[in-house]
């Protein structure tokens, strides 16, 4: 098989200089790799989602604050083979969904760039003649042989958010952030890295509208739990298991990978136990049982830790937020105790936007540590800090989750998970960890 490129967003400082020039951006001839996908960073000299006009650190730091405050609504809004795909971020995209993959579309196929979400469920695109659709990029359903609606007899037309059936073909209709999303049901062959999924079941994107929030410009891809999640409908393939690694948004080369399916998945790994929280069931929950900062176990209320069914508290590993969000008690017990451990301990705290843990000039921080059953995940100061262009600012990248949200969820973000490999392995009901350095 081949490898599939991953694009991944940059969120801060890339050279512009380096432009599509660079060697490393010759997306016609990259070669896949079996199931493995490479992944840059979507601010990369390689991404054509780059921003045409550079905002300021500052600008970005902020920007994608507000969108992963978008985020973190939409995802407490949720109640109840082998194949290396390649993945970029997208910080313009609908609830800051932070990494795309390569696929293809249809007969003859059609290549988009999907943004990967492993908190959503159905697979969505933009098609020919969408209204206020934010990319000239859009599948043709006429260019396609293989294409189809769904009928309003179909099973999958009851599993959508909101169907309607004015016509033949179901209808649907999504709300994310601030935007509204209306798509027909529709099915045809996807392709990722060499495995073709026939009859695969999407939303074909007809009109978006709404305010600040940006959908993903050639659509989204969903790794939830769902029964219309890739995962669901290509179960006998990849048999709902499947890892990535997301590099450091520094990397200008891809270099991180979506590895689908249980072959070739890593042998090192430690796991933890995957829960599921009938609440919101297409979230990816774990047991987190303490944080640790250097050595130092913090005090950390119990209840605001505690996963409970009931309520659809707990802790889940997310893709699409950029920067971990903590409960209220637990992000400042946490906070507190980093503070004492910075040095020089003369170091002036300040803010900027949501992030209340900043400094100016050179510091040195503690690691901290997420201790779930059966494994921990420690991260080093590149997983945990933000630096202004000119290095004089940096800001720890764990904020408080917004109080309009329900805040007793946790989510670990994407720039915490970076040089890690995240396995999600859902027959044997575990999570697994693993240091990799995919920069």
């Amino acid at each position: 098989m081949n490898t599939l490129v991953i694009f991944l967003q940059l969120l801060f400082i890339i050279p512009l200089a380096l432009g599509l020039n660079h060697p490393n951006c010759d997306l016609a001839n990259t070669q896949d790799q079996g199931s493995t996908l490479r992944i840059f960073h979507i601010d990369s000299p390689c991404s054509p989602f780059k921003s045409s006009s550079p905002l300021s650190w500052e600008a970005r730091v902020l920007k994608t604050l507000a969108q992963d405050q978008a985020r973190l609504q939409y995802l407490t809004s949720l109640v109840a083979g082998r194949s290396v795909v390649p993945i970029a971020s997208g910080r313009q995209m609908l609830q800051s969904t932070t990494y795309i993959v390569k696929a293809k579309i249809g007969t003859p196929a059609q290549s988009l760039l999907l943004a990967m979400d492993t908190s959503s469920d159905v697979a969505w695109l933009p098609c020919s003649g969408c209204v206020g659709c934010p990319s000239n990029t859009a599948f043709s359903p006429a260019k396609s042989t293989t294409f189809k609606n769904v009928s309003c007899g179909a099973p999958q037309c009851k599993q959508v958010p909101n169907p309607t059936c004015g016509s033949r073909a179901c209808a649907f209709n999504l709300t994310y952030g601030s935007s509204s999303i209306a798509a027909n049901l529709s099915q045809d062959t996807i392709r990722l890295a060499a495995d073709p999924i026939n009859a695969f079941t999407f939303g074909c994107v007809n009109k978006v509208a709404g305010g600040g929030t940006i959908p993903p410009p050639q659509g989204l891809l969903g790794l939830g739990r769902g029964p219309l999640s890739l995962m669901s409908q290509a179960q006998s393939l990849y048999k709902s298991t499947f890892s990535y690694c997301l590099p450091s948004f520094r990397s200008l080369a891809f270099s991180g990978s979506l590895r689908l399916g249980p072959t070739s998945q890593p042998v090192r790994v430690k796991y933890t136990q995957l829960l599921r929280n009938p609440r919101r069931s297409s979230l990816y929950y774990v047991n987190l049982v303490a944080i640790r900062v250097a050595k130092k176990v913090v005090d950390i209320p119990p209840a605001s830790i505690a996963f409970n069914p009931t309520t659809g508290a707990g802790t889940i590993f997310d893709s699409g937020t950029v920067y971990t969000r903590l409960s209220k008690p637990v992000y400042e017990a946490v906070r507190n105790e980093f503070r004492k451990r910075v040095k020089p301990r003369t170091a002036v705290v300040t803010s900027l936007g949501g992030f209340d843990t900043c400094y100016s000039g050179k510091i040195t921080v503690p690691t901290i540590t997420f201790m779930f059953k059966g494994v921990n995940m420690t991260m080093p100061a590149d997983n945990l800090m933000l630096h202004s262009t000119a290095g004089s600012l940096s800001c720890l990248a764990i904020a408080s989750s917004p109080e309009n949200v329900n805040s007793v969820v946790n989510v670990i973000a994407s720039m915490q998970q970076q040089n890690h490999r995240v396995l999600i392995d859902v027959p044997n009901g575990r999570l697994g960890l693993a240091r990799e350095r995919c920069s």
